[in-house]
């Protein structure tokens, strides 16, 4: 096998390489069917203890309580930005959102598109170009509204919330760039969404958790039926065939997230990570800029920073890439570089990244 890649890309992002082996050992021959799980039945046997165990292990390594439902459904994000406020701001229901980023500020506008002045903006860092996250005294939320939606970690900007937003409501959030990256209180959010092919598995696939409480607010008839909540649910996400691959491997990869200590293990090497990248960066500031302001803001998923010179930043994407590592050219918006250091990237993996660095400051500097 050739030497794998260092991929820091934003998403599609890469994989741990164990589940890629399982999938690439399974792949012509599924649990003894003579076929492809690509290729069987959705309503097979063999597919529904896939399905089954993916569910299963999503509860498990998040410790969701009973009173959740966890469903897997197409469309990324951009699906649930409307899907949201289609299903729970029926009968004049309010909800609010906080604005820190790019994918935020799109979840916000979509909402505003179903449900007009019912949806209102709690907090905004934009006029700084989402370089922080809003202080608890900067958040307005109302007191009739029905959830507030955050993002969690802001993957163009690499702004992360730490700490939650404080507030009495119940969360809607974002998670599509930081899912499974550290254990969470998941009884403080009636839904997570959370796009899979950054954290936890394939593009296709987007993870729903939901609290009970809010499916039941998804009564609506009238939409169709693919927009409803309640159908997923009820039809244990397989209402129409599911992106069976993509489940699959996602399957595979929270079984080996298990199997090296869950949650906790994950946390430790992606604290491990952060502590190696803004180490340099820090080291280094006149050189490697952080477009982040506030410390206690910075993505452990996302790390953005700020070459002197648009040449200096060119050179160190086309040496890296020579160096075999690839995805580290800044966000169109905002330049630089942008280091995507999800869960499949490992500690070892920073370390070449940083060794890189320093040589490169030596260099260039």
């Amino acid at each position: 096998m050739s030497k794998r890649t260092i991929n820091f890309y934003a998403g599609p992002a890469g994989l741990p390489l164990e589940p890629l082996r399982r999938a690439q050992d399974e792949l012509l021959d599924f649990a003894g069917s003579g076929m492809s799980v690509m290729e069987i039945s959705h309503r097979s046997k063999e597919y529904d203890a896939v399905h089954e165990e993916a569910i299963s292990l999503v509860k498990e390594l998040m410790e969701i309580p009973e009173n959740y439902k966890v469903m897997f459904i197409q469309g990324g994000a951009h699906l649930a930005f409307g899907m949201i406020p289609l299903n729970l701001l029926r009968n004049d229901r309010k909800a609010d959102y906080i604005t820190t980023g790019n994918w935020a500020e799109k979840a916000y506008k979509e909402a505003k598109l179903v449900a007009g002045d019912r949806v209102r903006e709690a907090s905004t860092t934009k006029s700084e170009k989402f370089a922080r996250l809003p202080k608890a005294s900067e958040l307005q939320v109302s007191p009739d509204a029905t959830y507030v939606h955050f993002t969690s970690n802001n993957t163009v900007e690499g702004t992360q919330w730490h700490e939650f937003p404080k507030t009495d409501k119940p969360y809607i959030c974002d998670m599509s760039s930081d899912i499974m990256w550290r254990p969470i209180d998941v009884s403080q959010f009636g839904l997570i969404y959370a796009g899979a092919q950054k954290n936890i598995g394939p593009s296709g696939v987007t993870l729903v958790i939901m609290r009970d409480d809010f499916l039941e607010m998804c009564e609506a008839q009238d939409l169709p039926s693919y927009l409803r909540y309640r159908i997923h649910a009820d039809k244990n996400s397989l209402y129409n065939t599911p992106p069976t691959f993509g489940i699959y491997i996602l399957r595979n990869v929270l079984a080996y997230n298990k199997s090296i200590g869950g949650l906790k293990a994950i946390e430790a090497n992606n604290r491990k990570k952060g502590e190696l990248l803004y180490g340099c960066i820090d080291k280094h500031s006149n050189f490697y800029k952080p477009f982040v302001t506030e410390k206690a803001d910075r993505s452990l998923m996302n790390i953005d920073f700020f070459l002197p010179t648009d040449e200096l930043t060119d050179a160190f994407v086309k040496d890296a890439k020579k160096s075999g590592m690839v995805g580290l050219k800044g966000y169109r918006d905002i330049g630089g570089i942008r280091v995507s250091a999800y869960n499949a990237v490992s500690v070892d993996d920073i370390k070449t990244l940083v060794d890189f660095m320093e040589e490169f400051i030596k260099k260039n500097g």
